[in-house]
């Protein structure tokens, strides 16, 4: 059974990082043709993807998050993270990490974390 745990603050500063990371357990995170995914609501609103690392190490972001996002990993520790910096208010949200089957379809999935962005 694979699981998902992200962890990271609740709160972050205008104009700050935010930057969380998802723990993974009952499979590595370079097993073949799966992805590691970031996705976030907002509240009021539908699920945004923002980016995912390949089983490659490769990274794809979501074009309006370009150039404010970064993901990584630490396959020591079957860890990714998500690293958003200049967030604004509009960067509050609950913050999800998930694994992707080979067909892009999300299989597992954390059970989020509330990052608000207040001063």
């Amino acid at each position: 059974q694979v699981q998902l745990v992200e962890s990271g603050p609740a709160l972050v500063k205008p104009s700050q990082t935010l930057a969380l990371t998802c723990t993974v357990s009952g499979g590595p995170l370079t097993e073949d043709y799966h992805y590691w995914s970031w996705v976030r609501q907002s509240p009021g609103k539908g699920l945004e993807w923002l980016g995912v690392i390949a089983y490659t190490g490769t990274t794809y972001y979501a074009p309006s998050l370009k150039g404010r996002i970064h993901i990584s990993w630490d396959t020591s520790k079957n860890q990714f993270t998500l690293e958003l910096n200049s967030v604004t208010p509009e960067d509050t949200a609950t913050y999800y990490c998930e694994r992707d089957d080979i067909g892009w379809s999300p299989d597992y999935w954390g059970r989020g974390v509330l990052v608000t962005v207040s001063s």
